[in-house]
């Protein structure tokens, strides 16, 4: 995926697509996730991204940290593929981290790794009390860089949804598409593995990531319908209270029946 020209609607110019370097927060993400990918080859160092990551741990033995360390574990087998991975985790995070600013490029990932470890671990749990059994490595969907870069794109799509993207460097699309593509690939990934905690996990951390970042339309979108909600809400009660005293409230619009009664 890449951007064509600058973005459009967004008023910030590209870093990590466009050039320059990356920002240190990006390089230290990259290196977490490099070198704990690399540890868990040699039999002295594997126990440390083991403990790590987000495994049935949590509730059976209390490793309650697992649900915000698993994402800066690296994930996978000896294949070169990490390497690209972690390349799109520095085009996708250098511009999130240059919109957001430091603070809340970390508190972006946090929140969204630990709603995603949450809902993940709930579905698990369920399963195994529904009788369904478990995937034999239940969470591998949204371990270490796959987790960072569920989060990252949806984060991109939803502060540059004008930018227009190439997808597999060929088809042209609005960015905000992303978020459904990346749903899509997570689900296609699934079917492979029946790793439904951590499919649900993955949909949780793009809802919890479109919702959370700032100048979000759906999250602006929710917050009308709540306001909306409140005012009939509170409309309801003071018609209940103005029914129990006899009193007969009159809007604005009705002047000609009477006084009106704030």
């Amino acid at each position: 995926m890449q951007p064509s020209g600058r973005y459009r609607g967004t008023g910030f110019p590209s870093a990590g697509w466009a050039g320059g370097a990356p920002a240190p927060d990006v390089i230290a993400l990259l290196v977490v996730l490099f070198t704990t990918w690399v540890l868990q080859f040699f039999a002295a160092t594997a126990i440390v991204p083991a403990l790590l990551r987000l495994t049935p741990a949590v509730w059976r033995a209390g490793f309650l940290w697992q649900p915000v360390t698993y994402p800066f574990v690296g994930f996978g087998p000896a294949s070169p593929w990490i390497l690209l991975e972690l390349l799109i985790v520095v085009w996708f995070g250098q511009d999130v981290r240059a919109r957001l600013g430091r603070r809340g490029f970390w508190m972006l990932l946090a929140t969204g790794a630990v709603v995603a470890a949450a809902v993940a671990v709930l579905a698990q749990l369920a399963l195994g009390l529904a009788g369904s059994g478990e995937a034999p490595f239940p969470f591998q969907l949204m371990q270490g860089q796959r987790m960072v870069l569920a989060i990252l794109v949806a984060a991109f799509a939803t502060l540059y949804g004008d930018a227009t993207v190439l997808l597999f460097f060929v088809v042209p699309l609005p960015a905000r598409w992303l978020v459904w593509i990346e749903v899509a690939l997570a689900f296609v990934g699934f079917l492979a593995v029946k790793d439904l905690a951590g499919f649900a996990g993955i949909c949780a951390a793009v809802a919890a990531t479109v919702l959370t970042v700032p100048g979000s339309t759906a999250r602006l979108h929710l917050r009308r319908r709540y306001l909306s909600w409140r005012a009939r809400r509170i409309e309801r009660r003071l018609a209940r209270l103005a029914k129990r005293r006899g009193l007969r409230v009159v809007r604005r619009d009705d002047d000609d029946r009477g006084p009106t009664i704030n």
